[in-house]
């Protein structure tokens, strides 16, 4: 695979982030190039991610979202871009190509020195009877987004089904709940938004509820009528307008047919300087295959920011620059309502199939001081105790969410210990945060877990452990414990808990737990010293133990 210096001819297949960045970052290095860019749609350069938002009304015109025109980079990059034109095929031997104009149905042939593919992705059609029906959309780009608001305006549906229920899903669910509509979320997963563990999804399919919209999880669409929808469990679901948001696959078609070699996702293998198996053809954006900074796994992660990156350094690389690509840690964020859904690196299953042996805590802390209007947010962290570095991070809160992910996020990419989170220099004033910010107590839970002999047990793994088998302390005030309380607990407040431990085993596990885990730490603590051998504190304390026990009862019930 050779770079191509100061090439005569760069042609780019697409349009959107990827490609035109690739031809903004070449135009800027080389001024000699001629750059041309042939584009299947109309619309270039658009924010895909703001498309929902369009939908929803949050965004007045479509025109906010596609800001620039062919006529823009001519005039300001010397770049051609043909848009409503197709390529057809590539010879990568002879290195010419046969495009056909869409407006016209007339074909030509073009030449390249150096090829870019960035021919995206493709919304995935569930292959179930009523998919072609005209209320049934999927969402991918401005013309899908214009026609699913004209049907809204035009025929003012009462109800809808989304079927999926990942970033598009849920931020179309937002936007036609703002819209008037009636909204049920159809998730064939046993959980809704599969993007965070299950021990998560319950604080996101809280914020849904809390929004009137019916969740159905552990079924899935199997035909589409006009006014309804049949699931696999034998019901149905009225809905005036349905949206397929089951997720998106790289197009690839092209790129094989050229002899383009994909990677373990399927999408298209490229190595850090964009560059394909064929000589001189480069690929970036949708199409393309990632890798991850965590363990160096494929990913494919379809998202704007990945895309301008990786177009950046094909641009960059095609015209003799020295960029690589330096992976991804798989960031994603979303809003759903007044929630705030992030999440980076690896979740709990990809952790422990990558073969480390992983620590997990659960965080639960305001934002910013209660007296200014705090409020929680949950983090679940995932480290490795061999290295003490952080493996993944989800987060489920309401402000705030996505300064600590960056944060968290930038540890990653450094490669920080645990125990290094607690002595970072955070900017902090009641409106931004509290003294000990959510992301260094964070750090010190797990540097508790790991060097102080505070260990901390997840709620499943509580779940799944025997009572026989373990002491469960509950720390809170009595009056907690007798409304609610974990299965098998006693009550012993962290007030008496020095007169009262007596009646425990001290040869026994024992896991203590408060609301949120701050006292039962502190339980754990007097429990340690008066020499109890294995002391846990339960993750998350109570207001965990509940979201999990909330998802285990439904998967039982589902599953009946």
């Amino acid at each position: 695979m050779s770079a191509v210096l100061n090439p005569k001819r760069i042609v780019i297949i697409g349009a959107v982030a990827a490609g035109t960045s690739a031809a903004a970052k070449a135009r800027r290095n080389d001024e000699t190039a001629e750059i041309v860019i042939y584009e299947m749609d109309e619309h270039i350069s658009y924010s895909g991610c703001g498309l929902p938002y369009y939908i929803g009304g949050k965004v007045a015109k479509l025109a906010e979202l596609t800001p620039r025109d062919p006529k823009f980079f001519r005039e300001k990059y010397e770049v051609d871009i043909l848009i409503r034109h197709k390529v057809l095929s590539v010879d990568p031997k002879t290195k010419t190509l046969v495009v056909e104009n869409l407006a016209t149905g007339e074909t030509f042939t073009d030449h390249y020195d150096v090829l870019v593919l960035s021919t995206g992705a493709t919304s995935i059609v569930p292959p179930i009877p009523g998919v072609d029906l005209p209320h049934v959309f999927t969402l991918r780009n401005p013309l899908s987004a214009r026609a699913i608001r004209t049907f809204i305006e035009e025929h003012q549906p009462q109800t809808a089904v989304v079927v999926g229920s990942g970033f598009i899903g849920l931020e179309m669910v937002e936007n036609l709940v703002h819209a008037g509509i009636q909204v049920t979320v159809v998730e064939k997963l046993p959980q809704v938004c599969p993007f965070v563990d299950a021990d998560l999804a319950p604080y996101v399919e809280d914020a849904l509820t809390k929004n009137h919209v019916t969740v159905l999880t552990g079924v899935a669409a199997t035909e589409i009528w006009p006014g309804s929808v049949n699931l696999d469990d034998g019901s149905t679901v009225d809905s005036d307008l349905v949206i397929l948001a089951v997720g998106v696959r790289p197009n690839t078609a092209l790129a094989q047919a050229m002899g383009v070699a994909l990677g373990q996702t399927r999408a298209i293998a490229v190595n850090t300087r964009m560059q394909t198996n064929i000589p001189d053809v480069y690929a970036c954006g949708d199409c393309t295959e990632s890798f991850s900074i965590v363990d160096g796994r494929p990913i494919y992660r379809p998202l704007g920011s990945t895309a301008n990156k990786m177009g950046r350094i094909a641009g960059d690389v095609i015209t003799g620059g020295e960029i690589e690509f330096r992976g991804i840690a798989g960031t994603g964020i979303f809003k759903l309502f007044d929630r705030t859904v992030a999440a980076s690196g690896l979740n709990e299953k990809q952790a422990r199939d990558s073969g480390y042996d992983i620590v997990i805590s659960h965080n639960i802390k305001p934002d910013k001081p209660e007296y200014y209007g705090g409020k929680e947010m949950v983090i679940k962290a995932i480290a490795d105790r061999k290295t003490e570095k952080l493996l993944g991070v989800q987060i489920v809160g309401y402000e705030g969410v996505d300064k600590r992910m960056d944060v968290f996020v930038t540890a990653m990419t450094a490669g920080l210990r645990v125990s290094d989170l607690f002595h970072l220099d955070l900017a902090y004033a009641p409106p931004f945060a509290t003294t000990k910010d959510p992301v260094l107590y964070t750090g010190m839970i797990l540097d508790n877990a790991l060097h102080r002999g505070r260990e901390i047990i997840t709620a499943d793994d509580l779940m799944a452990t025997a009572p026989d088998d373990i002491q469960v302390v509950d720390a809170r005030v009595a009056k907690q414990y007798q409304e609610h309380h974990v299965d098998h607990a006693v009550s012993m407040p962290h007030s008496s808990l020095r007169e009262q431990m007596a009646a425990l085993d001290k040869d026994k596990p024992v896991v203590t737990y408060c609301n949120k885990g701050t006292t039962g730490n502190a339980a754990q603590n007097i429990l340690i010293n008066h020499g109890f051998r294995k002391v846990f504190n339960l993750s998350g304390g109570h207001k965990q133990y509940k979201a999990c026990k909330k998802c285990h009862e439904k998967k039982q019930k589902e599953n009946v």
